[in-house]
């Protein structure tokens, strides 16, 4: 008997500021299975190191539900164009020159922002977020929705926020202490430094780092970075971090020498998503949405009176922060921090002439 089946999509829309690609599944041989797919979502701003527009934000929402709706779709990859970078969070030449001081207009937005967010969160299929480059500030945030995450070994992972006029509040707030403890989460969230992609590893923010430089035409782990672990001279656990001196200066060297060559990153997804092809559809579903819930627990508690802070700290730190990274020089993108705080300690208001002050030159 055959049916006439029912179209669960909202919309019919074509997209344009991202990718939507179905891609047929492999096999345990390697060979694509006939009317099975995996649905990639790439993010389309490799310019602006795949940082979301507002019309990008609209766009993945449908596509993460399109995919859900499909009855084709093993396992849905979300991911982006080029290997620079995986996302880097929101636009900040769109928050700069739109939303800094317009407040309902970041709320409006933010609304947008965490439809993104719980629709990777409710989606009906696994989400494998493949990183191809950096991982920063919103991008981490959106990475950490998925169910998965498969890395170039070359990648970074962190916060920006407080460096840039916000708070991590777009889900690493909720979500960061799940995967590596509360200090080390506290320590991203406010300090902004960045993990390696081997660190990240170490830490269970993600499960694999992939080497994806060719050098002399065979793959070798990053060479910016330690890859095996002892002790320093602290008796601390070294992995993962960044080299230094001479063998820095070797390591960059090598990156010269190398080329980038995502096949091994592919090849892992491909990997993962073949193994979620030989497991009960619904039994996934169904673990996954009660994983899902140690997530949802502290988002569905936060994510609404944090959009209503995000929104009026467009008046004030937000809108020097960046302002600052939109309109410094390139090697200068943050305000005179001490003398906000020395301002701040004086009682002063903030004004535009306050905020224009802040502003490197």
């Amino acid at each position: 008997m055959s049916y006439q089946l029912v179209d669960h999509n909202l919309v019919e829309k074509e997209f344009t500021e991202i990718i939507y690609e179905l891609r047929p599944c492999p096999d345990k041989d390697g060979k694509p299975v006939a009317g099975l797919n995996n649905a990639w979502i790439f993010l389309n701003n490799p310019k602006q190191f795949n940082s979301y527009t507002t019309a990008a934000v609209k766009e993945v929402i449908l596509a993460v539900r399109k995919a859900s709706a499909d009855r084709s779709v093993v396992t849905v990859v979300f991911t982006a164009v080029g290997d620079k970078a995986f996302c880097t969070g929101g636009n900040t030449k769109e928050y700069a020159e739109y939303y800094a001081g317009r407040p309902h207009e970041y709320k409006q937005y933010m609304r947008l922002f965490n439809d993104m967010i719980t629709a990777l969160l409710y989606c009906d299929k696994p989400v494998i977020c493949r990183v191809n480059g950096m991982r920063v500030a919103g991008g981490q945030e959106i990475g950490m929705a998925c169910d998965y995450t498969v890395s170039s070994d070359l990648a970074v992972f962190g916060q920006a926020g407080p460096k840039h006029g916000s708070a991590p509040d777009g889900g690493s707030t909720d979500f960061l202490h799940l995967f590596v403890g509360i200090e080390r989460a506290i320590a991203s969230c406010t300090l902004c430094e960045m993990w390696t992609a081997h660190e990240a590893v170490m830490i269970g923010l993600i499960s694999q780092a992939i080497p994806v430089l060719k050098v002399d035409e065979r793959f070798v782990a990053n060479p910016l970075v330690i890859t095996s672990r002892w002790l320093d001279e602290r008796g601390q656990i070294v992995y993962g971090k960044r080299k230094s001196g001479d063998e820095l200066a070797q390591g960059k060297a090598m990156m010269e020498r190398g080329v980038i060559d995502l096949t091994p990153l592919d090849d892992a997804v491909n990997k993962l998503a073949t193994k979620i092809l030989y497991t009960m559809p619904d039994c996934v579903n169904k673990t996954l949405n009660s994983m899902r819930k140690k997530k949802l627990e502290h988002w569905d508690r936060n994510h609404q009176t944090n959009r209503d802070w995000l929104g009026l700290n467009m008046m004030t730190e937000a809108k020097a922060g960046f302002r600052a990274f939109n309109e410094g020089p390139k090697n200068n993108r943050e305000i005179d921090f001490v003398k906000l705080r020395l301002a701040i300690a004086a009682g002063q208001p903030w004004t535009e002439e306050f905020v224009e002050s802040l502003l490197p030159r």
